[in-house]
């Protein structure tokens, strides 16, 4: 039997996986799946035929050596996907930027460099939020996960949340976008495309007087039928990304409701969850999709 290694973390205690799922359908196709710490210098990634990223999602506390590891796995003999030149260019939301030039609809964003020495001043924000035109903003990190050091800004709480935001963003580069009012009152919608095929969509939304949609932060799930204009947009988002990038095993795009259509939050060819507790064949379809990738390997 062939040997496929899902990277993870140390402990997902705190957070809702469903990698399980797909070990089934994998094993019915020939495959063994063994779990496995992306910070564990003990494996020998040669002793699986492949390494599929799923639940490292820790990494952006130290994305330097995450994408060491991934480069020492690409070195190896096993086969990584999603592989690790789109990992770099997905890790920093920069590429929205390269989304957008290929017709995407984004959400407006003003991109900023790393603090250093220098602090944010309630004038400074104050002019972040006449730049967008906006009452709220959001700042968050442009490598960042699980919605950490990401901040909902007034004019009312910038005071408040000072300190926090020159502590976050002393070393980390960060982008500034509008609030978009729609993610609370109908939610965030996420598709799912295995080898660039459309596989299913849910609604995520978030809990009362919050923001963030992810389960770990009170978010519920829905699975939803995308309508037309929504699946047009996911569709034109994954063409462009085929265009810059090769093909990835997997792909999360994620859309709010904006200025009467939809809007490009992220697309996440990382380590999102794939959530296929939601659709009952997205196991297989995900299975199906990695085992064609690896039989072209060999032809």
């Amino acid at each position: 039997m062939n040997k496929c290694a899902v990277l993870s973390m140390d402990c997902l205690d705190d957070f809702e996986a469903y990698d399980h799922l797909i070990e089934a359908p994998l094993a019915e196709l020939g495959w063994q799946v063994d779990t496995v710490s992306w910070r564990n210098n003990a494996v020998n990634w040669a002793d699986y035929h492949a390494v599929i990223i799923r639940t490292p999602w820790d990494y952006q506390e130290d994305a330097p050596a995450f994408l060491k590891v991934l480069e020492t796995i690409e070195n190896s003999t096993a086969h990584l996907e999603n592989s690790l030149a789109i990992v770099r260019w997905n890790i920093d939301k920069q590429y929205l930027q390269a989304l957008q030039q290929c017709n995407v609809q984004i959400v407006p964003t003003l991109w900023q460099d790393r603090l250093g020495n220098k602090q944010l001043t309630v004038d400074a924000i104050n002019q972040l939020f006449a730049q967008l035109g906006q009452e709220q903003i959001v700042l968050k990190p442009r490598i960042s996960a699980n919605a950490d050091n990401t901040f909902w800004l007034t004019q009312h709480n910038v005071k408040q949340s000072l300190s926090d935001i020159n502590q976050a963003f002393a070393s980390r580069d960060f982008m500034v976008q509008p609030f978009i009012k729609s993610v609370i009152e109908e939610g965030e919608f996420s598709l799912f495309y295995f080898n660039g095929q459309y596989s299913h969509a849910i609604l995520k939304t978030p809990k009362a007087d919050d923001f963030r949609v992810q389960e770990e932060h009170g978010g519920s799930l829905t699975s939803v039928t995308p309508e037309a204009s929504l699946l047009q947009h996911a569709d034109i988002t994954m063409q462009a990304i085929l265009q810059l990038q090769q093909t990835p095993l997997y792909a999360r795009v994620d859309f709010v409701r904006h200025n009467n259509g939809f809007a490009l939050m992220e697309a996440e060819l990382i380590e999102p969850s794939l959530y296929f507790n939601m659709d009952a064949e997205s196991p297989k379809r995900f299975a199906e999709a990695f085992v064609a990738r690896m039989q072209q390997l060999t032809l």
